[in-house]
């Protein structure tokens, strides 16, 4: 447990080191602006995965690597890309509808960022939260003993929709994801991403807090 910590938290500094030191940070940066894609995945890949790992160590008591972690590390990687692409599209699409009279406060950088927070996770939020829970059902199915044939109609008959609707949607969206992201939105370009993947850090530990909460209230 203790050489678990200590390893998670080796991981983090490094990263802090990163973005600290100038002459890494100028490299991270560059590397970020040429290659924002695959950028984007590794950064998704390597730091959601660590809040994965950071949940189940909180609701679980122990470190432990996840069965199919490396593919669910893919899959984070992905909509690290996703997130890469869309922070532009909502962006510039706020900005375009602000400067055309649909949404106010146009010369505003605060409002710039609150409306294209609240509108991205208001739309592509709840579908991207929906994408990364069928993958990882998918792939713990992948693993599970005597698994029946893996259907998609399967994966919607075991999925948590209460803990999906009323959780992720309803409480993660309006009052961590939108306040969070608008402070993204606030931020130089080439930061957001990053931010914003250091943020499923805290998102993997909200909802690891959240399912040991139930299972306490179920007991």
């Amino acid at each position: 447990m203790k050489k678990g910590s200590i390893l998670w938290g080796v991981a983090l500094l490094a990263w802090i080191l990163v973005l600290a030191v100038p002459a890494s940070r100028t490299a991270f940066m560059a590397a970020t602006e040429a290659h924002p894609y695959v950028m984007g995945f590794i950064k998704f890949a390597i730091l959601a995965t660590m809040g994965d790992l950071l949940g189940i160590r909180v609701l679980k008591g122990e470190w432990k690597l996840p069965e199919g972690v490396f593919y669910k590390s893919i899959i984070w990687g992905i909509i690290g890309m996703m997130t890469t692409l869309l922070f532009t599209v909502y962006m510039g699409g706020t900005a375009a509808a602000q400067a055309a009279g649909r949404l106010p406060f146009k010369e505003s950088a605060l409002a710039l960022a609150f409306f294209t927070s609240a509108i991205m996770n208001l739309t592509f939020g709840p579908m991207m939260m929906a994408f990364h829970r069928f993958t990882d059902m998918y792939i713990d199915s992948r693993y599970e003993k005597n698994k029946d044939r893996i259907t998609v109609s399967n994966l919607i008959d075991r999925n948590d929709w209460h803990s999906l609707v009323e959780f992720s949607w309803l409480k993660t969206c309006p009052f961590f994801w939108i306040p969070a992201h608008t402070i993204v939105f606030m931020l130089p370009g080439q930061y957001r991403v990053l931010v914003s993947a250091f943020l499923s850090i805290a998102l993997g530990l909200l909802l690891a807090l959240a399912k040991k909460g139930k299972t306490a209230k179920i007991a």
